[in-house]
C-alpha cells in the first residue's frame, strides 16, 4: 500500500517537472550539432571534438602560450557561429603576393597577450594589417568537399561573361603535413585555398593546427613552433586531440533556413537573383566523394563561390594573404546569416572585421565588383528592400 502510495505521489510530480523543463530549442535555431546519418563510432568522435574545442581551456600548466590570443577554441566561437568584435584577430605583415615581410618580427599574427614574465607582442610601426573576426564553423565540411574543379568552374578571372564579376581562386602553398585532397588540382605547385577571410587555408587540418598555435600558443606536431622564441619546441596537444577537431569541425551541421514558404522569405529570394547577389554568394554548391558518408556526393545551399573578389576601397585593409590582393576577400557563406546574433551577445557585427552592425550596413560597404549589386539594392522598392533581408535573415 505504501510503495503504490509513493508511486502514485511521483507520477503528478515527474508530470510538474516536465512542465517547468525548457523545450529544447528547435533544430534550425541552433548552429551546433552533427551532420545527420553519422555512425556510432563516427559521433563518438564527434563528441571527443566537441570535448577538446568547447570544453578545454588551456593554462601555463597545459602548454597556453606564453603568447596568445585566446585561451579555448570555443571562446571565439561560442555556440559555433560568429565571432565578436572582442574576439577579432590581427594578421600583419604582408602587403602583396610576395609574401609577409614581418615573420621575424611576430607576423603574421598578433599575439597581443601573454603570461606573466612576458611581454605581449605590439603591432610594428607600419606593418599592413587587418582585424578579422572569427568566422563561424557550421557545414565546413560540406564546403571542404566541394570539388577544385567546381570552384574553377565558377571562376572568371578575365570577366569573359562581361558582368562585372570576376572571382578567381586564391592560389597557396601547401605547409608539408597537409595532403592535397582526392581529385585536387594544381598551378605553378600551389593549390586552391578555400578557408579563412582571404580564403587562404587549405583545408581544415591545416585550420586547426594553426589555430590551436596561432591564437593559443599550442605546439603540435603539425606546427611544433615556440611563439615567443619562433624556433622549435615539443608538441603540446596530441595528434588524436588534433584530428578529433577537425573531425569535429567537418561534421558539424549545415545551418538550417528558416520560414522558407514564407511569401516574403520566397519574394526576396528572387529579389536577391534579380539584383545580382547570387553571382558571387552562389545558392547551391555539389560536393564530390568523402570518406564522411554524410558529406559525399550531396547538395548544399551556402551561398558563396568561395571566390576571392574585388570588393573595392572601402574594404581595402591594405594587408593581403597568399596571392590575394588588399581588396580581395574571398565570398563568405551566408548560411547561419540570420543567427548571427545569438552568438554575438544579441547585436549584429558583420564583414570581415565586424564593423557593419546590420545587414544593410554590410550590403552599403559592398563595392567594386559588388557596387553594381549595391546600388541595385538601394534603388529598389522599399516592400522589395523588405523582402531581401527577410530572406537574408531567414538564412
Amino acid at each position: 500500500m505504501e510503495r503504490r502510495t509513493l508511486l502514485l505521489l511521483c507520477v503528478p510530480i515527474a508530470a510538474g517537472c516536465a512542465r517547468l523543463m525548457p523545450e529544447a530549442p528547435a533544430d534550425d535555431e541552433l548552429l551546433d550539432g552533427p551532420v545527420a546519418g553519422l555512425t556510432g563510432e563516427q559521433h563518438a568522435r564527434f563528441i571527443a571534438g566537441d570535448v577538446a574545442f568547447n570544453d578545454e581551456v588551456f593554462t601555463a600548466a597545459t602548454g597556453l602560450g606564453p603568447l596568445f590570443v585566446s585561451t579555448s577554441c570555443g571562446s571565439c566561437h561560442a555556440g559555433d557561429g560568429r565571432g565578436h568584435p572582442f574576439t577579432t584577430l590581427t594578421r600583419f605583415g604582408q602587403w602583396d603576393a610576395t609574401g609577409n615581410h614581418y615573420l621575424a618580427q611576430g607576423g603574421p599574427q598578433l599575439q597581443h597577450r601573454a603570461l606573466p614574465g612576458h611581454a605581449p607582442e605590439q603591432l610594428p610601426a607600419g606593418a599592413p594589417h587587418a582585424r578579422l573576426l572569427p568566422p563561424p564553423n557550421t557545414g565546413l565540411g560540406f564546403l571542404e568537399a566541394v570539388p577544385d574543379a567546381a570552384l574553377l568552374a565558377l571562376a572568371d578571372p578575365l570577366d569573359a561573361n562581361g558582368d562585372g564579376i570576376s572571382g578567381v581562386p586564391n592560389w597557396i602553398a601547401l605547409p608539408a603535413y597537409v595532403q592535397p585532397r582526392q581529385g585536387a588540382l594544381a598551378q605553378d605547385g600551389r593549390y586552391i585555398g578555400r578557408f579563412g577571410r582571404k580564403g587562404a587555408v587549405y583545408d581544415l587540418l591545416q585550420q586547426t593546427a594553426t589555430a590551436y598555435n596561432q591564437d593559443m600558443g599550442i605546439a603540435s606536431t603539425f606546427e611544433p613552433v615556440d611563439t615567443w622564441t619562433g624556433g622549435p619546441t615539443d608538441p603540446e596537444v596530441t595528434d588524436g586531440t588534433v584530428g578529433d577537431v577537425v573531425f569535429y569541425l567537418r561534421t558539424l551541421k549545415a545551418p538550417v533556413q528558416r520560414d522558407r514558404d514564407q511569401p516574403a522569405v520566397i519574394a526576396g529570394e528572387q529579389v536577391f537573383h534579380a539584383v545580382g547577389c547570387a553571382k558571387c554568394h552562389v545558392p547551391e554548391l555539389h560536393t564530390g566523394p568523402s570518406p564522411i558518408g554524410p558529406l559525399a556526393n550531396t547538395t548544399v545551399r551556402p551561398f558563396t563561390d568561395l571566390l576571392l573578389h574585388d570588393m573595392g576601397t572601402a574594404l581595402d585593409d591594405g594587408y593581403t594573404e597568399g596571392s590575394a590582393l588588399t581588396n580581395e576577400w574571398r565570398t563568405p557563406p551566408l548560411w547561419g546569416l540570420g543567427l548571427s546574433p545569438a552568438s554575438q551577445g544579441g547585436g549584429c557585427f558583420l564583414l570581415h572585421d565586424g564593423r557593419a552592425t546590420s545587414i544593410e550596413q554590410a550590403i552599403d560597404l559592398h563595392g567594386g565588383e559588388a557596387q553594381a549589386s549595391r546600388d541595385a539594392f538601394n534603388q529598389l522598392p522599399a516592400t522589395q528592400r523588405e523582402d531581401l533581408l527577410r530572406f537574408l535573415e531567414s538564412l
